[in-house]
């Protein structure tokens, strides 16, 4: 199996997340991989904020705002210069997570994509949808889910 090349990884400021980046960013250490750090946000217009705040719900943990995703974004990049990765892009995204993925997995043509496993084991998650499940049955590249909960 070759090594991967072009690594993408979410983050929206939480814990879990960043142990999220930690991983991609050893894995992007050891194989000499481009590491593309992904934060989705939401506009802080009004209306547009009222729909995040609905969608996400009380179990979610998003950015709102691109100056916080900024700060997200530089954090995350922070930790991963720490864990030995060298080539990082950070990129904020506006939309929904998911999409955010997908969009800059394929603009990038990373071939892998790691998540945090946050939300696979809660009842919201097994209803609606996590992030991570959503990630792995549609990006189509592989994908690392990081256990971090």
């Amino acid at each position: 199996m070759a090594a991967y090349q072009t690594v993408v990884v979410g983050t929206d400021g939480s814990d879990s997340s960043f142990r999220a980046v930690d991983r991609a960013a050893a894995v992007t250490a050891e194989s000499g991989a481009r590491l593309v750090i992904v934060c989705a946000y939401y506009p802080a217009s009004g209306k547009d904020l009222e729909e995040a705040q609905d969608a996400l719900g009380e179990e979610a943990y998003q950015v709102v705002g691109s100056a916080p995703a900024e700060d997200t974004l530089q954090s995350a990049r922070d930790r991963a210069v720490k864990a030995g990765a060298t080539d990082i892009e950070t990129v904020p995204v506006v939309g929904e997570p998911v999409d955010a993925l997908r969009k800059v997995v394929a603009e990038r043509s990373a071939d892998l994509l790691v998540v945090g496993n946050r939300g696979l084991n809660t009842l919201a998650g097994r209803i609606l949808g996590s992030v991570p499940a959503e990630a792995a049955r549609k990006s189509g590249v592989d994908v690392l889910i990081v256990h971090t909960t």
